[in-house]
């Protein structure tokens, strides 16, 4: 492999969930910002948003949400959310009907494509703050209760939370995570369907995961990869979680 200073960032990412209680400065954050807006975005709507909580009572309840009280202590705290609210001032201003047929952007193609955008401003935000040597974790745990969360984040229509970004000085330095094969993910000329060969690679990458959740917390025991993946596969909690709370922000949603 080639390597550089930004490709040894991407290698060498790892979730942190432990920080120092240091503050990070306003020019850092100012960086941080001001990177995750320069991450390409759909069509160029700069269809999503960011909410930096800064209010201790705020975090402890994203925490609690999170079911994480490390999301408590991070020095700094985002939620992204697709943002189509602004969007439609614009439209509104313009004489668009916002809650007609003719407002596309409340789509399920708009909703998934602000919620990419978002995904990819904030993996730009991640990024460089590990640049500067900062540990982040990404967090989807915060979804946990939407409306509360929308509640709390006073989020208005055509809005929804995507994923939130803790942010600190490291206090950890855990394992790497391993990678499945990369044959696994990237295929040539077209997918390469043949089940007995993918599970057949798969099997020793299911020996790795194994081994760094054991190393990781000898007294919590995790399932191997595919195991994880057969269990998540079924589980119902997510999906009551999505489909009707975007509704009742206002977008009109395909099941």
């Amino acid at each position: 492999m080639i390597h550089n200073e930004t490709i040894d960032t991407l290698l060498n990412r790892r979730s942190i969930r432990a920080f120092e209680p240091e503050p990070l400065d306003e020019a850092t954050i100012a960086t941080l910002e001001t990177c995750a807006q320069h991450a390409a975005s759909s069509q160029f709507l700069n269809d999503w948003s960011a909410i930096r909580v800064a209010d201790s009572a705020l975090k402890e309840k994203l925490a609690e949400i999170a079911h994480q009280p490390y999301v408590a202590t991070a020095p700094l705290l985002y939620v992204f959310v697709l943002d189509e609210y602004r969007n439609a001032q614009i439209a509104k201003r313009k004489g668009v009907d916002v809650y007609s047929d003719d407002f596309t952007l409340r789509n399920s193609y708009r909703f998934s494509q602000a919620q990419n955008d978002a995904v990819l401003a904030l993996h730009a935000m991640e990024t460089a703050a590990e640049s500067l040597g900062l540990g982040c974790v990404i967090l989807g745990s915060v979804l946990g209760d939407i409306p509360e969360l929308i509640k709390l984040l006073e989020l208005p229509e055509y809005t929804y939370p995507v994923l939130g970004l803790a942010i600190g000085k490291p206090a950890q330095s855990p394992a790497l995570k391993p990678r499945m094969p990369r044959d696994d993910q990237f295929f040539e000329d077209g997918y390469c369907d043949d089940p007995d060969l993918m599970l057949e690679r798969l099997d020793h990458f299911d020996a790795e995961v194994h081994k760094y959740y054991d190393l990781r917390d000898t007294s919590r025991p995790v399932d191997a990869f595919s195991d994880q993946i057969a269990n998540q596969a079924t589980n119902r909690s997510v999906l009551k979680n999505g489909f009707e709370h975007a509704k009742q922000q206002g977008f009109v949603l395909d099941k």
